[in-house]
């Protein structure tokens, strides 16, 4: 998904702080898809992840004279979803840590799995049918939340690895690697349930192969 015109969100926003109000909805709706994405990865449930967002919208308003630009529009959106999200987990004492080597996202490069190879011959056409639409789902569900978030911003919402690791707060390092590994995981669970297909056009997701 791109980004929208840097453009249109400057002037955008300049209006709405000269009291065109009504623009907000056209400024954030680009970013909508992306947030809930987030808010439902961090909270797993998705009338919390909804209501998650429409807190979320009422505070980029409100901070709205705040943006600097010093980051993609999306990219400070998706920080503020984030720091909600993480507040209703903190306030509920219910966010649960994942003990899986994190501290070593940032020394171990551009490591790649050997495993990869096979697993970008996933084709895209499997996607296609809903049965197998599920069966992804809920291998994404399934990932650990740092391997799941990653996934969905730069898999699904096809985020650049800056902007990943900008919306996430964690450095670029740790976006390659945390992708690496969760497309490792998720071709051990997925490659048998999609070995029946040949690949054709082009990888899951796009990934070129």
């Amino acid at each position: 998904m791109k980004p929208p015109n840097a453009e249109f969100e400057v002037e955008c926003i300049r209006r709405i702080l000269a009291g065109e109000r009504h623009l907000f909805h056209d400024l954030i709706r680009p970013c909508e898809r992306s947030v809930y994405f987030l808010l439902y990865s961090l909270l797993r449930n998705e009338a919390e992840a909804e209501d998650a967002a429409q807190d979320t919208a009422i505070k980029v308003y409100q901070n709205l004279r705040n943006f600097r630009g010093d980051s993609q529009f999306r990219t400070w959106v998706l920080s503020i979803a984030r720091n909600e999200g993480l507040g209703r987990l903190r306030k509920a004492g219910s966010r649960r840590e994942d003990s899986l080597d994190a501290e070593m996202d940032d020394s171990t490069g551009d490591y790649t799995p050997a495993i990869l190879t096979s697993w970008r011959e996933v084709p895209f056409e499997a996607l296609e049918r809903k049965e197998l639409g599920a069966i992804l789902r809920k291998a994404i569900e399934g990932l650990p939340e740092i391997y799941r978030n990653v996934v969905l911003l730069r898999d699904i919402e096809e985020m650049d690895v800056r902007e990943t690791a900008t919306a996430l707060g964690i450095t670029e390092g740790a976006v390659k690697v945390r992708l690496h590994r969760a497309r490792a995981v998720l071709q051990k669970e997925l490659a048998p349930k999609l070995g029946g297909f040949a690949p054709k056009r082009k990888g899951l997701f796009g990934w070129a192969r």
